[in-house]
């Protein structure tokens, strides 16, 4: 059966320079491949959820600081438009004031 499959171009010059050195065409290759691929068994969703965990991270409580209210991906990119553009105009006061 014919099929397309768009592959990124590194992984295609490694797969065709493997088959070139191991005698056979890009063809063979991925039916090898794919064959070994699909005897293994498959991985449960419980497996693959646990693959893909981020790793922890220690956040530190500091005792005299309030809680950071929780505030929504909008809201957080109003809040850093607002420092870019302070950022922005001090720097066109600097330079204005320079003699």
């Amino acid at each position: 059966m014919r099929t397309t499959i768009d592959l990124p171009e590194e992984l295609f010059r490694e797969a065709k320079l493997r088959a070139v050195q191991e005698g056979s065409t890009l063809k063979e290759l991925v039916t090898e491949c794919i064959r070994s691929g699909l005897q293994r068994p498959a991985s449960t969703k419980r497996e693959l959820s646990t693959r893909r965990k981020a790793p922890f991270v220690a956040i530190r409580k500091t005792p005299d600081l309030a809680p950071i209210p929780e505030r929504s991906n909008r809201q957080l990119n109003a809040i850093l438009e607002d420092e870019e553009v302070e950022a922005v105009r001090k720097l066109a006061t600097q330079r204005d004031a320079r003699p």
